[in-house]
């Protein structure tokens, strides 16, 4: 008999195919190549000289670092929030995990004009936090909060899923054989969400990187102290300075990819690690 072919719910990959890497092009590739063109423009030199200079690097330093840190701070926290929304009943439980998703609907500008209110020296939060010497709006902080408070769903509903997957047969098992909560957590919880984790790492992170609506208010754009990258993307082109906000671009397009394939290989390296166990 001769083999019959396996049955597809889509068939003709090759048209489905042609599709998917034209519309990739269209959206992806192509703008991104726009980008790295321009650049050419200018030479080597010219290029290096407008991506080193001290107010554009430390805007790096800043964009990267909040970046990170926030991505860092929702990764536990986001992964404490998907944990009550998995295991524990409560009043009110809907409206908390209608809550999570309200940075995804609100508009950015709306949500950095919420946040400076909040944070500003006369602010509901800010004139308690003032006397104590924390300042948050108009400061590296204050980029940090915002950057936090965007990417938080990210992780949330990245990890929910997989706990509420997660059979609990397996942690009766584990305490049955003698094992307390932290090892119980660590050895045999942690390893299954830790994929869904990264995953919800690098999604805020990439997030975080490109935010600008809500990081402008309450950053107060201070040159070499709060001013961020995609802000002087901005600064350049408002200078009709094409060329130089193109290679400002590039660099932020390099490290992201960097920083981002880091993350993918840390990820596939944690699969192959726990798959072979």
């Amino acid at each position: 008999m001769a083999s019959q072919k396996k049955k597809h719910l889509l068939p003709g990959f090759g048209l489905s195919l042609g599709v998917t890497l034209v519309y990739l092009s269209l959206i992806v590739l192509i703008p991104l190549a726009a980008v790295f063109l321009r650049t050419t423009e200018l030479s080597w030199h010219e290029f290096w000289a407008v991506v080193t200079t001290p107010r554009v690097v430390a805007t790096y330093k800043l964009t990267f670092g909040a970046s990170l840190l926030a991505a860092v701070i929702n990764l536990v926290f986001g992964l404490l929030t998907a944990w009550v929304l998995v295991r524990y009943q409560f009043v009110g439980k809907k409206i908390l995990d209608a809550l999570v998703d309200l940075p995804f609907a609100l508009p950015t500008a709306v949500a950095g004009i919420a946040l400076t209110a909040i944070y500003a020296p006369n602010g509901w939060l800010g004139q308690w936090l003032e006397p104590h010497g924390i300042k948050v709006a108009f400061t590296p902080l204050g980029v940090v909060v915002a950057l936090t408070f965007i990417g938080l769903p990210f992780v949330v509903r990245t990890v929910q899923p997989v706990l509420e997957d997660f059979s609990a047969e397996a942690e009766e098992a584990a305490a049955s054989l003698g094992a307390n909560r932290w090892q119980t957590f660590y050895k045999i919880i942690l390893p299954a969400i830790w994929p869904a984790l990264l995953t919800g790492f690098s999604l805020a992170f990439a997030r975080a990187v490109g935010e600008y609506g809500s990081v402008i208010f309450i950053a107060g754009n201070m040159p070499m102290i709060s001013e961020i990258t995609p802000l002087m993307i901005i600064t350049k082109l408002e200078q009709y300075d094409y060329a130089g906000a193109t290679a400002i671009a590039v660099v932020m397009l390099v490290i992201s990819f960097v920083l981002l394939l880091l993350i993918n290989l840390l990820q596939w390296w944690s699969n192959h690690r726990h798959g072979n166990k």
